[in-house]
């Protein structure tokens, strides 16, 4: 009987965990899809040289992306 409880406890514990997570997917997803859209409008040839700088950063790491992930994002934001 004793564990039965633990085990349901730690089920309740995942799950809780997994709630958690998904709600932090879904708000990275949309700063993501957000991030994606920003950089696409983005014209270098009018950016100070520091900005440029930080969006090749944040366009490089949008791209190392998993496909499927920034089509969710993108998703997300309607881009």
């Amino acid at each position: 009987m004793h564990h039965t409880i633990l085990k349901k406890q730690e089920v309740s514990m995942l799950r809780t965990e997994i709630e958690m997570l998904m709600v932090e997917r879904q708000s990275l997803l949309n700063t993501v899809g957000a991030a994606a859209r920003f950089v696409a409008c983005l014209d270098s040839r009018k950016l100070p040289k520091e900005a440029c700088e930080t969006a090749r950063v944040l366009s490089k790491s949008l791209n190392q992306l998993n496909e499927d992930t920034l089509q969710d994002a993108l998703e997300k934001v309607k881009a």
